[in-house]
């Protein structure tokens, strides 16, 4: 890597030149099967044909104004979203962690505003939540925290999928205002709660009075098989932030809100030079309409199906794996042994993976992949983990 950027990645020794679908180029011609989207960015794949037009047509219209100014594109994106989502409000932002940055500056203000002295989130063990100060301070991994001190106060930090451990602090702090929860735990370990969990924070919230903050960056925008995860337990929260595959690789993020949640921000309380600009919208206005033609929310939910199956078969009598898991295309295959090297080996054979938590194997395939190509992910992937569990 260059001295001239700063080593805030440990990079693999590769560098892309084209992308096509779930497949990417590198500068030599190798191809790769690309079975993490950019981390849960590219569902669509890359270079789709309805988010380079739009990215094309945009650019040569307008790319910024600022929001000093209407933009009918982010009214009309924003109007989409509210009503795919079930929500009132939102605001756009350059990222995920701006997204979360905005939602906890709701949970600050609803709480002041009700006269509640330093009021706190309560978020999780084992989140992700993004490295600005206050989003790493809320995330729940002392490595991503390490170093940065002092940490933003008012978090209070619970096991995930534990609502007894909830019940305590609603009994025990009466400063908290919201929860902050991923609906299921992406950086964590593709960790899945019990099908009650979400059910129950939101009960927990309407009878202490707490706003409910749903993190649905990495499994938002269709990739869990419901174009937000939160609709496989029937919860609608009152915050909901948004990143990644909005923009299929174009920069934007998003908070949506409701109820009193969605008139806590006004002119001065917060703002973005860049959120939301005519060029990235316009973007994800296209990831929208392509998501709806193609249908392909619900066939995350049968390729993720099928995956988890033919994972599960070609796996089967394997020692050393402790679970294979998933919500549609959100998979993790969980061994007993830290599996890093994984990555390294998978490049060698022309896969694109990620392990994460140390000991389990992240798959975020694009949306768009087909039949074969998740059988042929399959089969590098099981004789990749067959291999290294061997000692090979």
């Amino acid at each position: 890597m260059p001295d001239t950027l700063m080593a805030t990645y440990a990079r693999l020794p590769v560098a892309f030149q084209r992308g096509e679908g779930v497949w990417l180029q590198d500068m030599e011609g190798k191809r790769y099967l690309d079975a993490l989207s950019g981390i849960a960015v590219c569902g669509l794949g890359h270079a789709h044909p309805a988010v380079r037009d739009a990215l094309c047509h945009q650019a040569g219209e307008l790319i910024h104004t600022s929001n000093l100014y209407r933009i009918p594109l982010q009214e009309q994106l924003g109007e989409r979203l509210i009503r795919a989502a079930g929500m009132e409000r939102v605001f756009f932002s350059n990222s995920g962690a701006e997204a979360n940055e905005a939602a906890l500056k709701i949970a600050r203000r609803f709480g002041n505003d009700r006269g509640v002295a330093n009021p706190a989130v309560v978020v999780m063990d084992q989140s992700f939540h993004g490295r600005t100060l206050a989003t790493l301070s809320a995330t729940g991994n002392r490595r991503v925290q390490a170093g940065f001190e002092p940490l933003v106060q008012g978090f209070l930090r619970v096991p995930f999928d534990d609502l007894a451990a909830l019940e305590a602090v609603a009994e025990n702090s009466p400063n908290a205002v919201a929860v902050l929860v991923e609906p299921v735990q992406g950086e964590g370990g593709i960790n899945i709660p019990d099908e009650n969990y979400l059910a129950g924070i939101r009960a927990l919230c309407d009878r202490q009075g707490w706003l409910m903050m749903l993190d649905e960056i990495q499994t938002g925008m269709g990739r869990s098989g419901r174009m937000f995860a939160c609709q496989h337990a029937g919860v609608l929260p009152d915050v909901m932030t948004l990143a990644k595959g909005l923009g299929n690789g174009v920069p934007i993020g998003a908070c949506l809100a409701r109820g009193e949640a969605a008139g806590l921000l006004g002119p001065g309380s917060h703002g973005s030079t860049f959120g939301g600009s005519p060029l990235v919208c316009a973007a994800a206005l296209a990831v929208l309409d392509t998501l709806e033609r193609d249908r392909l929310v619900e066939r995350a939910e049968r390729l993720g199906a099928t995956l988890l199956a033919d994972l599960a078969d070609a796996l089967a009598g394997v020692s050393g794996i402790e679970e294979i898991r998933g919500l549609g295309l959100l998979i993790g295959i969980e061994l007993d042994r830290p599996c890093g090297e994984l990555v390294g080996r998978a490049l060698e054979q022309g896969l694109l993976i990620n392990v994460t938590a140390e000991r389990v194997i992240r798959l975020l395939p694009p949306l768009v992949m087909s039949d074969d190509e998740a059988g042929e992910l399959v089969r590098r992937l099981a004789g990749l983990i067959r291999d290294f569990l061997s000692g090979d």
